[in-house]
């Protein structure tokens, strides 16, 4: 282990270090490889570390402990109950934040715990730099204890692994991590670290990172791939033949930092929104052009909007299969389809399309939003919006109010109520993450926090945790249910320890809910391992065996005002159990592989069609 050193790791301005030339004050001193790793986190502005102890750890532990000592725990380590939830907590603060999420763990068991936040974060493109412990570069391959083969396990799921044996790279190792989770297309970057590197001791330089030369000619070129004036007239010639565009927007307009742009080329233009589970926030959902979420359980409006355009322009989407089941019935009546990305492999990768850039989103956005400025470019379309007004009042999201059971929608509608599209919402992954996404409003970016692409359970408990440590200043909410919440249970305990006033409902329908709704659907209602009506689960006795002061269980209808204000008012963390009706299901509803024309509403949304129920192929779970 590192012994005690007099280094005096130091604190500058995030982003000066490795520049050449950039004056680091510590260039040149002493260090160990623990101590190079902490000034290197402190030099990218890291503020908190999300991570478990481990053996294979303690030394860079060892460093952060006494660099937080001697800097009034300036970059405090959160401890969780188990390195999967400290995964969630990075993504989570990155998620909420815009900035990398940092985790670390030991070898062996706490990096294997490691994968699916990463696989996760790889799928949603968040920034996240994984630092793992590993035995010594002697015992690499010997099956030490504790050791996993990590760059093999992780390669297969990372934007990039490093495994770390030559100790003089090692400073430039982690700077360069963070250039590559943060840069093009955001992701999860991991640093296999053994042992003795985190023991060796060499001289810091301050500055350098590796030689990645083909990662950053990408780059260069699609920062420098400037939308042109003649690729902006090409664009506005096709909107200047189409009578009902729509914006298609997804998580890269967030993620590239360009909601801004997006936003204003919408309002110039008066182009109509929809958005993807993760582009939620990029444009304000109680704005009149807000068409709120298209796909398998987006709004009927927004999916019949998409129908109908005749001009659909994607921006930061990638025509996944929850938005276009089918691709060649996805948008049928569109004469042109635009995409705008960073990332090139999405061009053309689902949907063929007509016109498309590859470059920063907020330039390309701005670039257009100047053309139509300068060329006063003007397009009325008003029988547009007058349709899009009627699909929206004639198809509005609707359930069974008349219900005497709790009904989920209900409680989201009552803290949607007193949140006003302002708080932080973390969700588990099934029905309860649905009827969040529909019936929750979000004014701005970066407040709505799920695993899309991925879909992981037990994602929103410690995701809430990494929001609230990224935005102490809002109030954050997890939307969980019953069977996403039992998979990281464990983190109730993190919400007490550290005092956060994180507030955590359970919409408890006694079972995994999606999976039930598709086992009726599709499955002749055999409730195969998803009815968990049996289970012994107290989850109001667990809450409070970790230290929540306020843990209610509401079971009748009349109580959810009073007992929604006493909750999202008290002052600590808060849990809320919600006993809503077991059968509720996510309407509407557009089966794996199926057009929308086969969109499902159920019984309190119209349809215009008449979807033949049960002919979706059930082996495409959900």
């Amino acid at each position: 282990m590192a012994q005690e050193s007099s280094v005096q790791i130091q604190e500058i301005q995030p982003g000066t270090a490795g520049r050449a030339g950039g004056g680091h004050p510590l260039a040149g001193a002493t260090m160990s490889g623990a101590e190079m790793i902490v000034q290197v986190l402190a030099d990218e502005g890291v503020d908190t570390i999300f991570g478990y102890s481990g053996g294979a750890i303690l030394p860079t532990y060892d460093a952060v402990f006494r660099y937080n000592r001697e800097h009034d725990d300036a970059m405090p380590l959160i401890v969780p109950a188990n390195e999967q939830g400290a995964g969630f907590m990075a993504a989570g603060y990155a998620r909420a934040s815009g900035k990398v999420g940092v985790a670390m763990v030991t070898s062996g068991p706490g990096a294997t715990n490691m994968v699916t936040p990463v696989r996760d974060s790889m799928a949603d493109s968040v920034p996240m730099v994984v630092i793992c412990g590993q035995v010594p570069t002697t015992a690499i391959g010997t099956d030490a204890f504790q050791e996993a083969p990590i760059s093999n396990v992780m390669g297969a799921v990372a934007k990039h692994v490093f495994l770390v044996t030559d100790p003089t790279r090692l400073e430039a190792t982690v700077r360069t991590a963070f250039e590559i989770a943060r840069t093009g297309r955001p992701g999860p970057v991991v640093v296999d670290i053994p042992k003795d590197v985190q023991n060796w001791t060499g001289v810091f330089r301050g500055v350098g990172t590796l030689p990645i030369r083909g990662y950053r000619q990408r780059m260069h070129a699609w920062n420098e791939n400037l939308l042109s004036e003649a690729k902006a007239q090409a664009f506005f010639e096709l909107l200047g033949e189409s009578h009902r565009p729509l914006l298609y927007v997804g998580g890269g307009v967030i993620n590239g930092n360009a909601v801004a742009q997006l936003r204003a080329l919408a309002k110039t233009l008066q182009i109509p929104v929809v958005t993807t589970l993760m582009g939620i926030g990029a444009y304000d959902t109680t704005d009149p052009l807000a068409l709120h979420m298209l796909g398998m359980h987006g709004t009927a409006y927004a999916n019949y909007a998409v129908e109908d355009c005749d001009f659909l322009i994607a921006v930061g989407a990638r025509f996944d299969d929850r938005v276009a089941g089918m691709p060649s019935r996805f948008a049928p009546r569109a004469r042109h389809i635009a995409h705008l990305d960073i990332d090139s492999s999405e061009i053309g990768k689902v949907k063929q399309v007509d016109w498309y850039h590859v470059g920063r989103l907020d330039e390309a956005l701005q670039a257009l939003l100047d053309y139509a400025r300068t060329q006063g470019f003007s397009r009325d379309f008003s029988a547009w919006h007058r349709h899009v007004l009627d699909l929206k009042k004639t198809y509005a999201m609707n359930y069974d109010r008349e219900s005497p059971l709790i009904q989920p929608q209900y409680v989201i509608e009552e803290i949607n109520r007193h949140t006003g599209g302002e708080a932080i919402i973390t969700t588990g992954v099934g029905q309860h993450q649905m009827w969040a996404a529909q019936f929750f409003d979000f004014k701005e970016p970066r407040l709505w926090l799920t695993s899309g692409s991925m879909g992981t359970m037990g994602f929103g408990l410690p995701a809430a945790v990494g929001a609230q440590f990224a935005r102490p200043d809002r109030l954050v909410i997890d939307i969980d249910g019953d069977g996403s919440i039992r998979m990281n249970l464990g983190e109730l305990e993190t919400v007490t320890t550290y005092g956060l006033p994180v507030k955590i409902v359970v919409l408890n329908n006694c079972g995994d809910g999606m999976v039930k709704q598709w086992q009726k659907l599709f499955f002749k209602g055999r409730l195969a391992a998803s009815d968990k009506s049996l289970r012994k689960k107290d989850f109001i006795k667990a809450a409070q065996a970790d230290g929540f002061e306020y843990a209610v269980r509401l079971e009748r209808k009349e109580d959810v005002p009073a007992t929604i204000r006493d909750f999202l008012a008290f002052e600590g963390p808060a849990f809320l159990e919600v006993m809503i009706d077991p059968d509720a299901g996510v309407y509407p509803m557009v089966g794996p592989g199926m057009p929308y024309t086969e969109m499902i509403t159920g019984d309190f949304i119209p349809s215009r069609t008449n979807p033949r129920d049960g002919e979706v192929d059930s082996s495409s779970m959900f």
